[in-house]
């Protein structure tokens, strides 16, 4: 279920930049960065293996939403190896931050504050941090890579390439921090779209295999992450027009400043002209198996759910998760995710940032 596994055969590189964290002032923060399957998570799980067999204090930031080890998916999560591990799914999680999708693209945001905010937790408790990112290293990646150290501020730069790729990362921070270049090791395996998916998949199921349903009043809440209940309701003037323009069924809908945003079912196969600017719409149908973050007062994630209903008329919603009861009570906000899945971890498709 984890693409990366502990081991001892690295090459000989990967050792010298241990005796260099070995004798590094502590704490010591490390980002690793490197393309799609360059090997970060194995490199991770090298040193910080290696440095907690020399007695060092270490903590992990799986940044990787996509390809998360540390359990679940869509959230960056902080962890405390106590001994040696085999894997990241070995880790139990500290603290998560909640992202909502499998990809950082439209959560650069999320991506570089749950980062920020994971380190300064760890920062009380170890001696070295180890932050593993994603993929993304080129396009808008660069610029993501680019806020993300310029706000953690990490003492020490890993970079896995295979030529060069890196470089436009790299190049700001030349004589500002210690940066390290590695080549991907010979090693280093290629997954493929349907692999990586195959093993979220596996990771989804793993993690709701024990969940259990709950019907949570949502006035008692504070919801994020949507614009459903933003503004105003719509009234039934309003409603009704929009009904007969578009042969529409309008379940819910609100009036956000000067545009208009509902949840509807279609009752006509008709052609639409809609400005977008004016009126947004969500289908009635997609609001099922959306993933959410449970988030507590501190805004860190308690845990992830699924949307399973809502009923607009009473404000009260249908919900799955694994967590307890006793920690449902400590959940303060409710925050809608991008990505829809099944508890059987089948991934129905991403929604827009903008959509919902």
């Amino acid at each position: 279920m984890n693409k990366a596994k502990y081991t001892q055969e690295v090459p000989e590189d990967r050792r010298d930049i241990l005796t260099i964290l070995e004798n590094h002032k502590k704490p010591v923060k490390i980002m690793i960065l490197g393309g799609v399957d360059s090997g970060k998570t194995t490199l991770a799980t090298f040193l910080a293996n290696e440095l907690l067999s020399l007695g060092f204090r270490v903590a992990i930031i799986d940044s990787d939403i996509g390809q998360k080890g540390i359990l679940p998916p869509a959230t960056i999560s902080l962890g405390f190896p106590d001994g040696l591990f085999e894997s990241f799914g070995d880790i139990k999680a500290y603290k998560h931050y909640f992202v909502g999708s499998i990809t950082p693209n439209q959560f650069f945001g999320e991506m570089i504050a749950g980062v920020k905010l994971l380190t300064e937790e760890a920062e009380k408790k170890s001696d070295v941090i180890i932050i593993d990112t994603t993929g993304l290293i080129s396009g808008s990646g660069v610029e993501l890579k680019r806020m993300k150290i310029e706000t953690v501020k990490p003492d020490v730069l890993i970079a896995l390439q295979r030529k060069d790729e890196l470089e436009p990362i790299l190049k700001p921070f030349e004589g500002k921090i210690q940066i390290f270049r590695l080549k991907v090791s010979e090693k280093a395996r290629k997954f493929s779209r349907e692999e990586r998916k195959k093993i979220r998949k596996e990771k989804w199921k793993e993690y709701f295999k024990d969940s259990r349903p709950y019907t949570i009043n949502l006035n008692q809440f504070i919801i994020s992450g949507t614009q459903l209940f933003q503004g105003e309701e719509i009234n039934e003037n309003e409603k009704s027009l929009l009904e007969t323009l578009f042969k529409w069924l309008i379940i819910h809908g609100r009036k956000i400043g000067e545009k208009y945003f509902v949840v509807k079912v279609d009752i006509a196969n008709v052609p639409r002209q809609i400005d977008k600017n004016v009126l947004q719409y969500f289908d009635f149908e997609k609001l099922s198996n959306i993933l959410l973050g449970l988030i507590d007062k501190e805004g860190f994630c308690l845990g992830l759910g699924i949307l399973k209903f809502i009923n607009f008329k009473e404000l009260k919603a249908e919900i799955l998760t694994p967590l307890d009861e006793e920690i449902m009570k400590e959940v303060r906000e409710i925050r809608f995710g991008r990505i829809r899945v099944r508890e059987d971890g089948e991934e129905l498709g991403l929604l827009d940032r903008n959509g919902l």
